[in-house]
């Protein structure tokens, strides 16, 4: 028996099990989505950060990467306790067909792995839903945890899709609404820490300093 996975998040740039054969290509009718919730790895319970899972669309293709893992059922169930582990937010395996950029009617592969989240808050707690960009960009923007930061994770996936030369629109355009938002909490923090000129003032200033305190009091 092959154990092959598909990985279409943090999986395509660190898969972080042995393997032995790695693929790129895609999965049809699915899309990638950041609706999941992450409370242990780059999020908490209070504030989770999202983190991507896919969506059954009919016609989309998903791209990322298959992995195969050969070498008998023991290093298979290393591999596949490895992923349970770090997948645990995903509550459901899906057996898809993975194709190549080579051949667009025919998988190259069947019965391929792919972690999935149900899409229902009550039948699954990490499930968050979607929400408008700017609200997820926040969110992203903001939420770190024992791995890391949110957005970390998002540009990583950016980088990675654009390595393996099938870049992500959704993916870039929430990328970049999360770096408008740090620009923004660049600004923002500008404005409550201003660089303030250490000059020395006169003794006969005195007024004009006191105008000036005046100023900022307002």
């Amino acid at each position: 028996m092959v154990l092959w996975v598909f990985g279409y998040g943090s999986l395509i740039w660190n898969p972080g099990f042995d393997f032995d054969e790695k693929l790129i290509g895609y999965i049809k009718d699915y899309k990638r989505v950041f609706d999941l919730g992450c409370i242990d790895h780059r999020g908490t319970p209070e504030h989770p950060a999202r983190t991507c899972t896919l969506e059954q669309s009919t016609g989309a293709i998903c791209w990322g990467a298959a992995y195969c893992v050969r070498g008998g059922p023991e290093k298979e169930k290393l591999a596949m306790e490895y992923l349970e582990g770090r997948e645990c937010e995903y509550d459901s395996k899906t057996l898809v067909e993975f194709y190549s950029e080579t051949d667009t009617t025919k998988p190259i592969l069947t019965g391929v792995i792919v972690f999935t989240s149900t899409p229902d808050k009550v039948l699954n707690k990490y499930y968050l839903g979607p929400a408008p960009l700017e609200e997820m960009a926040m969110q992203i923007a903001t939420a770190s945890g024992p791995c890391g930061n949110n957005r970390e994770y998002l540009f990583k996936l950016e980088k990675a899709m654009h390595d393996i030369e099938h870049e992500d629109e959704y993916v870039i355009e929430l990328a970049n609404e999360v770096r408008k938002h740090l620009d923004l909490t660049k600004e923002v923090m500008a404005l409550w820490n201003p660089v303030v000129s250490h000059v020395s003032i006169k003794p006969q200033s005195q007024a004009h300093v006191s105008t000036l305190q005046r100023v900022f009091a307002s």
